[in-house]
């Protein structure tokens, strides 16, 4: 067998020598090199490509995505029908006590506390089954078990007999909502290129501003009935949503990103044919999945596992800190109001039907202010959107606290009205743009955990806050009333302070290019203008052609 020349002669010396030296790369070398140049093309695309072109070759991905994310329209509608019902007659005659110094029945701060902290012990719990569940089996697989237990769970909420049985099935619920909290962003974040990730990704705060909705519009409409129907009814809705979505979901794709991190080229292929439109000028699918594959690649050079433990490792701790404290923020900017509004109101002396009609109004502007998000997010970063967000909530907050020593009717109407801006200026800015954020800045290996971690530490942030809130408006408690708001201003300013210093810009960012970014550890306010190339290899200290010299030397063997 003939020997294969080794690479030593330089075209200096084969020159000199006379000859002329041919040089055969080795397969994988060559192997490798065309995958960089076909992810490079696929980088290229995704950056040129417009919005309309993004929808004619992804409808598919479009459609997938949203039907995975109404899976939290169920979370919204809960959390929301929870702080509507502590305002029903009926509901508190039910599972509350009486309270002597004002004759009516009312469900103490304790229970209130144990009810609303129930869901977010509970999400806690799923949310660590899917951090595990969804690295195994992925993300469909994943969603289509949560489905599963969310429809027998709710049997405990509907036929609860007492406020403890009730907590229990509060629980349980809580389960499948965090493994939907954590699916819903890593798969929407997966399955559509660059432009169409803020679309996706924010469209979860429409859902949850869709059960929000539903949830006060319900109420609405039963809170004039005397019987067990008043509270019955309004979680029996609950089964609308779960056996539509899982009928669809039983035939969606899996993720492409989740097949390449297990070795399963061929088929992350084909749910990237699954995912786009066919005989689509300009797109090559094989390009897509190099692009995938680099990034992946990439990834494992700077780090090499893909346990929790290796997202406090290295790079990956300060991507960590950031998703973490962006979720943070959103329960220490005031929004937790938002769900106890109806609640805030009658205690502020609205009559409880007006308190639901305006808390109508208010969701409703919600997905109004999520709608306007999307064009926001085309032409502003992420950063301006969420720093803003923030100052503006802070204003608003301390407007509401100021408005609380009016004692009238037109003071009460007044926070009404500014709770309602306030709403619009969270769905418009803060809330949707977390969506965002949380999907892009963590890395794609330790997405999934890292979403995990950061929805965990929110909902366990969530327990003290929920224990606040009910402590501060409960008239059985300290009955601050509507000053609470001047608590949740001073942590809504602390919020924007540490945005302002950590929060980077993800914006026209390809997922290779953000982890270059972490990696060469640019400041936060530095992310916008600095440029990197992913495709210079010879930076992380590799040493391959660069993608000049492939380009030009198609073939396998290169004459010196």
């Amino acid at each position: 067998m003939a020997d294969q020349k080794p690479l030593t002669s330089s075209p200096e010396e084969a020159t000199e020598a006379g000859t002329t030296t041919t040089t055969t790369i080795p397969q994988a070398q060559i192997q490798d090199d065309v995958v960089l140049v076909e992810a490079k093309h696929a980088a290229d695309t995704e950056h040129e490509m417009t919005l309309l072109r993004a929808i004619q070759l992804y409808p598919k991905a479009i459609g997938w995505s949203v039907l995975l994310s109404s899976t939290l329209i169920m979370e919204g509608y809960d959390l929301a029908l929870l702080g509507s019902l502590y305002a029903s007659p009926v509901f508190n005659k039910k599972f509350g006590e009486l309270n002597p110094a004002t004759g009516k029945y009312a469900v103490s701060a304790a229970w209130q506390s144990g009810l609303s902290n129930g869901a977010r012990a509970g999400e806690i719990f799923g949310l660590i089954f899917a951090g595990w569940a969804a690295d195994r089996i992925g993300y469909k697989k994943t969603t289509i078990a949560s489905l599963v237990l969310m429809i027998t769970f709710i049997f405990v909420l509907f036929f609860a007999p007492n406020v403890k049985v009730l907590v229990v099935g509060e629980v349980l619920c809580g389960i499948p909502w965090g493994a939907f909290q954590s699916v819903t962003p890593a798969y929407a974040s997966e399955v559509a290129p660059m432009v169409l990730r803020p679309y996706l990704t924010t469209f979860i705060n429409m859902c949850w501003v869709i059960g929000q909705f539903f949830a006060a519009a319900v109420n609405k409409g039963s809170v004039g009935r005397t019987d067990q129907w008043a509270y019955r009814i309004p979680f029996g809705v609950q089964w609308v949503w779960p056996i539509p979505i899982l009928a669809g979901l039983v035939f969606a794709p899996e993720s492409p990103w989740w097949y390449v991190r297990h070795d399963r080229r061929e088929e992350a292929k084909q749910s990237l044919l699954r995912l786009t439109s066919r005989n689509q000028p300009g797109f090559n699918v094989d390009e897509t999945l190099a692009m995938i594959e680099h990034t992946n690649e990439l990834e494992k050079q700077m780090k090499e596992g893909v346990t929790f433990r290796d997202c406090f490792r290295g790079v990956d701790l300060r991507r960590t800190e950031i998703v973490v404290g962006i979720w943070l923020v959103q329960t220490l900017g005031g929004q937790n109001l938002m769900g106890y509004f109806s609640y805030f109101l009658t205690q502020a002396g609205m009559d409880p039907s007006n308190s639901f009609s305006l808390s109508m109004g208010q969701y409703a502007l919600g997905m109004v202010g999520t709608a306007g998000s999307w064009f926001l997010m085309s032409r502003v970063g992420r950063r301006r959107i969420h720093f803003s967000g923030l100052c503006a909530q802070f204003c608003l907050l301390a407007i509401v606290g100021c408005l609380s020593f009016g004692g009238n009717k037109a003071s009460v109407w007044a926070i009404g009205g500014v709770l309602v801006a306030f709403t619009f200026v969270y769905d418009f800015a803060v809330g949707p743009v977390t969506y965002c954020l949380i999907s892009e800045l963590s890395s794609t290996r330790l997405k999934a955990k890292t979403i995990v971690l950061a929805r965990a530490a929110y909902n366990a942030s969530n327990i003290f806050v929920n224990v606040m809130t009910n402590y501060q408006l409960s008239s059985t408690a300290w009955n601050w009333g509507a000053r609470t708001a001047f608590f949740w201003a001073g942590s809504c300013l602390l919020s924007a302070i540490w945005v302002f210093f950590r929060l980077p810009e993800p914006k026209g960012r390809t997922y290779a290019e953000l982890d270059i970014l972490f990696e060469k550890k640019v400041t936060a306010r530095k992310f916008r203008k600095t440029k990197v190339d992913p495709f210079d290899l010879r930076s992380h200290g590799e040493k391959k052609m660069s993608l000049e010299k492939m380009e030009s030397h198609e073939g396998k063997e290169i004459e010196a």
